[in-house]
Formats: C-alpha cells, sequence, structure tokens
C-alpha cells in the first residue's frame, strides 16, 4: 500500500508540475494563434467562416491530452527518461530553428541537432573548462540522446494516430497556381497538438523502484541491478503538428497518406534510437536518420503534388466543387468536394453565370444533377428559402477571372506571430475582369440586406487592403476575388419563401 500511495504522490507531483510548465503554455498559445488566423485567411478568401477556431482548439487541447496520456504510458514501460536540462536543450533548440522556418518547431531537428553536437563535442574537452562554455558544454553531454530520439520516434507515431483520425477536418480549400500560371484548387491541411508528458527521470536512492525492467537502460547497460534504480516522474510538455498542401487528392486521402509516411518515420527513428543506445558509436547515424528521413517525408510529398494530375478544375462535365460552406443548403443535401456539379434545375451549367442563371430559373427550388468522386451521376433536390447562401454553399473551382491565389512558402515562427503573410496580385491579363464581377454582386448583395453585409461587400471591393494583414504561418498570396460572391450569405436574385412558410 505505501509503495502505491508514493506512485501516487510521485504522478501528482508530476502533473502540478505539468500546469507551472510555461512551455505547454506555449505551445497552446502557438497553436491558437495558428487556427486563429486560419480562420481569419477564410473569412479573407471566401467571406464566411469555414471553421471555428475554438472547436478546432478545444478538439486538438483534448486530443494532445490523451496522447499524452497514452505516449507517457509507452515512455515509462519502455524507460525514457529526460532531465530538466534535456528538456530545455530540446525546446530552446526548437524554437531557435523555428525562427527559421516554423516547420523546424518538429522536434526531430532539434533532437537531431543536438544529437550530432553532442557527438562533436565527445571529440574535445570543452566540458572541462571553468568558465560557462564549460558548464554549457557539459550540460549537453549529460543529456540521454537515445531516450529523446526514441521520445521523438513516439511523438510521430502519436502524430500518425492523430492525423489519421483527425487530418481532414483541418483541411482548408484554397486557390493555388498551376505550372503554366492557371489558377486550379487546392487544399491545406494543418493541425496542431500539446502532448503533455510523465517522464522517467532517474532520482538515485530518493526515488521508488519500477516493478519491471525498463527497455532502453537495459540495453545501454545503466540498468543491471534489476530494479534497484530509484526513479521519480517529471511533466515535459511537448508539441506535434503537420502541414501538408494537395491540389492533386482528396484531402481525406492525403490525410491517410501522410499518416502512413508518418508511422513508417516513427518506426525507422525508434529502431536507430535503440541501436544507439546499444552501441554509442551509432548515435550520429541516428541523429542523420531522424533529420534525413524527415526531409525525405517532406520532399516526397512535395514530388508527389508536383507530378499528380490537379484534381480541383473545371473541364466540359460541369464545375468542380472545391468546398462546401458549412450549414448550408449544399451541406444539408451532402454536396462533396471533389463532386461535379452536371445540371442545375434542368440547365447544363459550365460557368458560375450559367450556374447563376440556372438557380434563378426557380427561386423557391433547386434540383442538381451531380457527378459523385466516381464519376456517377446522382440527383439532390431541395426548397430554397430567403437569406440562404445564394450560390446553396458550393466554393468552386477558380476559374479564368480570379485575380488572388495563395501560395505555399516557407514561414519563420517571426512571421507567424507578427507578419503572417504577404499579398499579392496576379499580373495583368489574368483577371479578365473577375474582379470588377465580384464588386457588382457584393455590392447587390450589400443594398439587399445592408448592415454588416454592406460592411463585408465594402471589404471585398479592396481585397488587397483587405488581405495585406496575412494570418498564415506560410506565405500567402491571397484570394480569389470572384469568390466574394461564392462566400457572401444571402441572395441578389429574386425574393425566396421564407422558412416559416414551409409545408
Amino acid at each position: 500500500m505505501d509503495a502505491v500511495n508514493e506512485w501516487l504522490r510521485l504522478i501528482g507531483d508530476g502533473l502540478v508540475h505539468a500546469l507551472a510548465q510555461p512551455f505547454y503554455y506555449l505551445a497552446l498559445f502557438v497553436i491558437a494563434v495558428i487556427y486563429i488566423r486560419g480562420t481569419n485567411m477564410e473569412r479573407k478568401l471566401f467571406h464566411v467562416r469555414l471553421h471555428a477556431w475554438p472547436l478546432l482548439f478545444g478538439r486538438t487541447i483534448a486530443a494532445g491530452l490523451a496522447a499524452g496520456l497514452l505516449l507517457s504510458g509507452l515512455s515509462v514501460l519502455l524507460g525514457t527518461s529526460l532531465t530538466t536540462d534535456a528538456v530545455l536543450w530540446l525546446w530552446g533548440t526548437a524554437v531557435v530553428l523555428a525562427l527559421l522556418r516554423l516547420r523546424y518547431l518538429c522536434f526531430a531537428y532539434a533532437a537531431g541537432v543536438l544529437a550530432l553536437l553532442q557527438w562533436v563535442l565527445q571529440f574535445g574537452t570543452l566540458e572541462k573548462r571553468g568558465d560557462w562554455i564549460g558548464d554549457v558544454a557539459a550540460s549537453l553531454l549529460a543529456v540521454d540522446m537515445p531516450s529523446v530520439l526514441l521520445l521523438v520516434a513516439l511523438l510521430h507515431g502519436a502524430e500518425a494516430l492523430l492525423v489519421w483520425r483527425q487530418g481532414s477536418k483541418f483541411a482548408t480549400p484554397l486557390f493555388m497556381e498551376g505550372k503554366r500560371g492557371k489558377l486550379i484548387g487546392a487544399y491545406r491541411l494543418q493541425g496542431y497538438w500539446a502532448v503533455p508528458l510523465l517522464l522517467l527521470v532517474p532520482a538515485g536512492s530518493g526515488g521508488i523502484e519500477l516493478p519491471w525492467t525498463p527497455l532502453l537502460p537495459l540495453i545501454s547497460g545503466e540498468y543491471t541491478d534489476g530494479g534497484a534504480v530509484g526513479w521519480s516522474f517529471a511533466a515535459v510538455p511537448m508539441m506535434i503538428g503537420f502541414t501538408e498542401w494537395t491540389r492533386s487528392q482528396l484531402p481525406e486521402h492525403k490525410a491517410k497518406q501522410t499518416a502512413k509516411s508518418l508511422l513508417w518515420y516513427s518506426l525507422a527513428v525508434a529502431a536507430a534510437a535503440l541501436a544507439a543506445a546499444w552501441l554509442p558509436a551509432l548515435l550520429p547515424l541516428a541523429a542523420l536518420a531522424a533529420l534525413l528521413l524527415h526531409e525525405l517525408l517532406i520532399w516526397s510529398s512535395g514530388r508527389r503534388e508536383s507530378e499528380g494530375t490537379p484534381l480541383f478544375v473545371h473541364d466540359g462535365r460541369g464545375l468542380m466543387v472545391l468546398g462546401i460552406v458549412p450549414g448550408t443548403p449544399a451541406a444539408q443535401m451532402g454536396l462533396q468536394s471533389g463532386e461535379i456539379l452536371y445540371k442545375v434545375n434542368g440547365m447544363r451549367v459550365r460557368s458560375k453565370e450559367e450556374l447563376y442563371d440556372a438557380l434563378h430559373r426557380n427561386s423557391a427550388f433547386c434540383k442538381l444533377e451531380v457527378l459523385n468522386r466516381e464519376g456517377h451521376e446522382r440527383f439532390v433536390q431541395r426548397a430554397r428559402y430567403a437569406g440562404e447562401h445564394h450560390q446553396l454553399g458550393v466554393i468552386l473551382a477558380p476559374d479564368d477571372r480570379a485575380d488572388y491565389y495563395v501560395e505555399p512558402a516557407p514561414g519563420s515562427l517571426l512571421k507567424l506571430l507578427f507578419s503572417g503573410r504577404t499579398a499579392h496580385r496576379r499580373e495583368a491579363g489574368y483577371g479578365h475582369g473577375g474582379g470588377t464581377a465580384a464588386m457588382e454582386q457584393a455590392a447587390a448583395l450589400a443594398q439587399s440586406m445592408g448592415g454588416n453585409e454592406h460592411a463585408a461587400a465594402s471589404e471585398s471591393a479592396v481585397p488587397v487592403e483587405a488581405l495585406r494583414n496575412a494570418d498564415s504561418p506560410l506565405s500567402v498570396e491571397a484570394a480569389d476575388r470572384d469568390t466574394t460572391a461564392d462566400a457572401l450569405a444571402g441572395d441578389s436574385g429574386p425574393a425566396l419563401p421564407s422558412r416559416s412558410r414551409r409545408k
């Protein structure tokens, strides 16, 4: 009974320590900023919110806590241990690297760099100096790098599971520029999780004895007394996340593909970490594996996208659906991204103008003939009501009259916190008057709805100024002004029946 009480006391102390850790709140702050700016970006692009950032934030907190509980159990069983100095080294290096590129905030890079630095320090005598340089070198040499690398592998395994289950829920439709300068539809998948961990910390004779033999100390030869070593628990806040872009796959398929790649990376780094624990001379190879394999994941994903055929483009069959605004008629009718609007109210549609004309044929009802993702035809229909989305809530793939687009580019942590993104207009000759049409439609909406809608229409008339305060950790080159009409609520056409008159 005393042993159980001691375990509970140490775990409780670790949890209290976790609440006092500034790094966990730093991770939550960065995640909140990313989601808030992502929601603001959606408003700038489509004048409507596709994701509610508080919902995303709450979902990531809950999933991060669940992942932390799972990883803490695995880490204790495996014997992964970190000291306070190791946590400071890991977070400090990650933050410094994030100042260069935000994606370097991933702890795979920090662990790889630290492992290589530790290996280099072993060939010198800096730790024997009596000044602060010697103290820093001695602190780094004391870090258990195989444990750090194994922890990185476990984090990426948890990330693979989270991406598999939640990755597609963080997908945002965007407009991007294709190889020949033509705009195409695309998706950005971006999710982050703060993961608090309870890890073992060597405590000598003052800690508890484990009733099992931890794997990592056993492999390294540090655990030879069958449990005589004392251990305690320490809270280690971590942060995991991913950002992917796809223009050739559905976001659901891209998320599954990314999850599989992360799982294989996790297994490879775990094997390298265990090998380095068994034979310390293999530490530089394990560090290079953590770094280079992660870069290989990014390179291979980018190459698949560059070689793939763009999916979200219009063709002769009809209008390609890029996204669906939640809570709109399109969502209620079950329309999905990747489907094609073939006929609307019996009329073939190949442009936005034809779609508007077809919808205005019957202001109280709409019947759609849709080609699903497999190319099969299906029929959906629904009554229309006053105040509903003028385009049923469908976000279409861009056409040749789009004035603005989004371009993925590396961003730094400073750019995320202070500048966000930059906006650039397409070259003259690409627009073909699309912006004028959008402003006219926005003005018509403002006249019919007034108030807040008028403010939204006025904002859409100057998209360069509206988009100048960017809000993505990646470099963004703004949105299609034509989507002003695609995303504003309301209807500039004939009056529709009220819901109160529904039979």
